[in-house]
């Protein structure tokens, strides 16, 4: 078909949009087709036929995409933008449907029809027209998206087949159903379908405000408070504090929730919480709610470890990392057989009396591992206020969980091992007594409740295994003392401190000082030497040390002098480590008038005691020196009252206290001593000096006197049987009530030496005095 023919168009498809005849709007037209039509239209009579396409995603359009109905428009004006596109004014003029596509190739250019409207009677769309006005005013005012000058525009038409057009274009309607209301001829037909249509979108729109009116009404108070939070949100943002307290409180929340506490505990904690959201965030009880939570949360409330009771597997443990020490590990292996078979018992609350460097601490740290359980450690040296135990009261500036709570914190279980170190040396105050506030937490019948000042919620340790560690048991407390089984570790043998030189401590250091065991080779001889010449202690703690420098002297051979190895003889020790720090043994080399050898116990073990007698003429005055405490002077003032009253039987000069002064000394001087263990060896060197007989040199001796001669029972045995054998001592002299004791005495002990039970000073003079000739 030709060009020139009056019923080819240019075709223009619209993407979204509808444009009904008497309509004016404004297009922009980007694609390439669509510019060539708006072109050719304009070089004829400015007119085009637009027409909507099925699919607005369509961006090349076939036949098919496009509506056969459409609308025949007038360009009022055209407008090219500076990005390529046009800008085109356009008035819709008639109704049109494709006849066929003239052209599809450069551009769109198709043969139409125009549609006629039909009217069938006047009246009915006059009536049609007055009802889709009233329709369309209550839709307005329903939908408040339209406003009121454009209803009065609308009152001004009169034409029904414009009213209807023009009506529509106001209804937000897809565009199928748009294009349904353009293919309607029949103006009466359109107008009734038009009414339907408002009809039905006032009742969505009636609904639509129903529902929500009743959402508004229910979540009225949310909407606020959401709204409110929002508000709040941007003001912290605006202050700089990061998602203010709202992140805080939920991650707090949920930490209380996944804590399980005991529910008395997680209502005060959820209260707390509920009061830390309502307090400012600058206030500084703010800090203070926050902390509290902060601790309930943090301690455990029932996390625990499963014990281990294989008491095979225990005792290997315990053996493998201490040497000796049987009473402690029978101990603790006889607590497991009981867990075993009972699988319910309160921890038993254990004091390792001992003096420094024994391994008292290192032991715990031991049962703990045997059994499997956490292990966490306080020290206790030193601690005068109570509040360093209970806690102090939330009312206080920084107050903090006593530091019971506060391992328990650190262990985060409820089973741990605890060990309370150092419980002899805590001190009291003004500020109030800590050894009574460690008696609810070390009783078994009362520590399943124990109650914390800062917590203020009782908290259970009856599943804890308490273990205190001491050095001098006659510092603790009596009432603490009774809640506490007492394990006494006197110290090590010679032999022990060998093997645990050879077995522990030498390979330990060798490593530590970047040495390997073929570098390092320490002769048995040398240890011995060391352990005698080098040191003089209960534990091994000195001898470590000195381990160690050998170890460094070592290292220091093998990078300067290139060597590839060393080995320490008896010989060798000496030109490394210096001359000898102590002599080996106490004993004297010959006997001596006037001087024995008695047996102490000090808090860093036993140890040997030399007392010597001076006579000198004089008027009977009694000295004593060397720093003597006050019970030590008793036994001596005993010892000289109860001679004076046997000297005859003792072959004395009867009135030797009128013609001779007395001299008592105790060397290493600037040493306090006390106790009554000396009365026995002070009443044997006076006498030894008064009757000029000399003191056996192997004789150690320990016991009370009284003044009418019997021997009372002393503390401490195995300690001082430990020193009498380091001083190379062969016979011991002690109370015959102390027999029982012996038991404690390690057999490499006894092996050397001899113990004579007595029971009155005459049988200690007769062992401990050389016979007369």
């Amino acid at each position: 078909m030709s060009e020139d023919n009056n019923n080819v168009i240019p075709l223009l498809p619209l993407r979204g949009l509808l444009v009904y005849p008497s309509m004016v709007m404004h297009l922009d037209v980007g694609r390439d087709k669509s510019v060539q039509a708006i072109e050719k239209a304009m070089v004829n009579d400015n007119r085009i036929l637009l027409s909507a396409q099925k699919e607005v995603n369509v961006d090349d359009p076939s036949l098919d995409d496009i509506y056969t109905i459409g609308t025949i428009a007038y360009i009022k004006q055209m407008l090219k933008l500076p990005n390529g596109t046009i800008r085109v004014l356009v008035e819709g003029e008639q109704r049109a449907r494709i006849v066929q596509y003239a052209q599809e190739e450069d551009m769109f250019e198709v043969e139409y029809e125009q549609v006629e409207e039909v009217h069938d009677n006047p009246n009915q769309e006059e009536a049609l027209m007055r009802s889709l006005l009233e329709q369309f005013e209550q839709y307005i005012k329903v939908s408040k998206k339209i406003s009121d000058e454009t209803l009065a525009s609308v009152k001004d038409i009169d034409v029904p087949g414009r009213l209807a057009d023009i009506v529509t274009s106001h209804l937000s309607l897809k565009i199928k159903d748009k294009q349904e209301v353009l293919e309607i001829s029949n103006v009466a037909q359109r107008l009734q379908h038009i009414i339907e249509i408002i009809g039905n979108e006032k009742e969505v729109l009636q609904l639509e405000k129903k529902i929500g009116q009743r959402v508004k009404t229910s979540m009225e108070r949310t909407q606020k408070e959401y709204y409110l939070r929002e508000q709040m949100k941007a003001i912290q943002k605006e202050l700089g504090e990061k998602d203010g307290k709202t992140g805080e409180i939920a991650e707090l929340k949920e930490k209380i929730e996944q804590a399980q506490m005991p529910e008395k505990v997680e209502q005060t904690a959820l209260k707390e919480l509920d009061r830390y959201e309502k307090v400012p965030q600058s206030s500084g009880e703010s800090s203070v709610i926050r902390n509290y939570i902060e601790w309930l949360v943090s301690i455990p409330w029932h996390e625990e470890t499963d014990d281990n009771l294989d008491v095979p597997h225990a005792e290997e443990i315990l053996n493998e990392d201490h040497y000796g020490l049987d009473k402690v590990k029978e101990r603790i292996l006889e607590y497991l057989a009981v867990q075993q078979l009972t699988q319910s018992i309160k921890g038993p609350i254990l004091c390792l009396v001992g003096p420094p460097g024994v391994g008292k601490t290192s032991l715990v740290r031991s049962i703990a591992r045997s059994l499997n359980r956490e292990y966490v450690r306080s020290s206790l040296g030193g601690v005068r206020d109570e509040a360093e135990i209970r806690g102090h009261r939330r009312t206080y500036i920084g107050a903090m969980p006593g530091r019971i709570i506060q391992g328990m914190k650190r262990a985060g279980t409820v089973n741990p091992v605890f060990l309370l170190d150092e419980i002899d040396k805590m001190a009291s105050d003004f500020r109030g007594d800590p050894s009574s506030a460690m008696l609810e937490v070390l009783d078994p019948e009362q520590n399943s409740s124990f109650s914390d000042h800062y917590i203020e919620e009782n908290y259970d340790l009856s599943n804890v295994m308490f273990v205190a560690t001491a050095n001098n048991m006659q510092t603790i407390p009596g009432p603490l003392l009774d809640r506490m089984e007492v394990i006494s570790i006197a110290g090590y043998t010679e032999l022990e401190k060998l093997h645990i030189a050879k077995e522990h401590l030498l390979p330990k250091q060798i490593k530590e000082n970047g040495l390997n065991k073929n570098q390092l080779q320490v002769r048995e001889e040398a240890l011995y030497k060391l352990i005698r010449r080098y040191t003089r202690e209960a534990g091994v703690r000195n001898m470590e040390r000195q381990l160690a420098a050998l170890c460094r002297k070592a290292a220091k051979i093998i990078v300067s002098e290139g060597k590839k190895k060393v080995v320490v003889t008896d010989k060798k020790l000496e030109e490394m480590l210096g001359a000898p720090l102590f002599r080996y043994g106490q004993a004297e080399a010959e006997d001596q008038i006037g001087t024995a050898t008695g047996l102490a116990y000090t808090s860093a073990g036993g140890d040997t005691l030399s007392i010597e007698v001076s006579l000198y003429p004089g008027k009977g005055k009694l000295t004593l020196t060397g720093k003597l405490g006050d019970v030590m002077k008793e036994s001596a003032q005993a010892a000289f009252s109860y001679i004076r009253s046997r000297a005859e039987e003792l072959k004395i000069d009867p009135d030797f206290h009128q013609n001779l002064d007395i001299h008592i000394h105790v060397p290493e001087g600037a040493t306090p001593k006390d106790g009554p263990s000396a009365g026995i060896t002070m009443a044997t060197a006076l006498v030894s000096a008064l009757s000029g007989r000399p003191v056996r040199k192997e004789v150690g001796m320990t016991g009370e006197i009284t003044l009418r001669g019997r021997v009372l029972p002393i503390g401490g045995l195995k300690e001082k049987s430990l020193s009498a054998h380091r001083a190379g001592l062969t016979t011991i002299i002690m109370p015959a009530e102390n027999e029982k004791d012996l038991e404690d005495i390690p057999d490499s002990v006894k092996e050397g030496l001899t113990f004579i039970p007595v029971r009155h000073l005459d049988e200690v003079l007769d062992r401990a005095l050389v016979e007369e000739k």
